[in-house]
């Protein structure tokens, strides 16, 4: 009969499932946590529950959101003729953080990807083509990920707008290819906005 694993053990276990944490960087959270006071242990895990318990997908656009619609969707200051279609609530926050796209998100959900068996229907690509077809934009941005998977959900979402008269365009090249929208600096971010070209 195997031990039970020890609390730190366990600790570590669950802090290394998150994404870009490894077992050392897991071990050393899970030790740093037991030197703080146990209010501030306290205080993370009931912020964590929080947000699990109150933060959800947008009615609209599925960012993430308090209420039915996010902050960017209920912003009357934002242009509703201009839609960024990005894979994850991710990359909103990457773009908002450049200021400088002043339309409205749609976010997929992920990407097209055969190898783990995600195709169209597991995306909310049907509600975009509702949203789409009942508030045509003047223009559509297909702001997916620059790797294999990206690339191949905006040629699919190319094809799908092609017949709906609606202007697609896609982020400009000097994103890192294979890379992550996450990740990339706000000046490469902001410069692949201004030079996006059709699609």
């Amino acid at each position: 009969m195997t031990a039970p694993a020890s609390p730190i053990e366990r600790a570590v276990h669950e802090l290394s499932r998150l994404p870009g944490v490894g077992r050392k960087t897991a071990q050393r959270l899970a030790l740093h946590l037991l030197k703080v006071q146990a209010e501030e242990v306290s205080a993370l895990a009931e912020a964590l529950l929080e947000m699990r318990r109150r933060v959800r997908a947008c009615g609209r656009c599925f960012h993430l959101s308090e209420g039915e619609l996010c902050d960017v969707c209920r912003d009357p200051r934002r242009d509703p003729g201009l839609l960024c279609v990005v894979e994850e609530p991710a990359d909103v926050f990457a773009f908002e953080r450049t200021g400088a796209w002043g339309g409205v998100y749609h976010v997929l959900g992920g990407a097209l990807s055969p190898l783990r068996d995600v195709g169209p229907d597991d995306l909310h690509i049907g509600a975009l083509l509702e949203r789409i077809r009942l508030e045509p934009p003047r223009e559509v941005v297909l702001a997916t990920n620059p790797n294999v998977e990206g690339e191949a959900t905006a040629v699919y979402l190319a094809r799908l707008l092609r017949d709906r008269d609606v202007p697609v365009t896609r982020l400009a090249q000097g994103l890192p290819a294979g890379g992550d929208l996450e990740w990339v600096d706000d000046l490469t971010l902001r410069r692949a906005f201004e030079g996006r070209r059709d699609y």
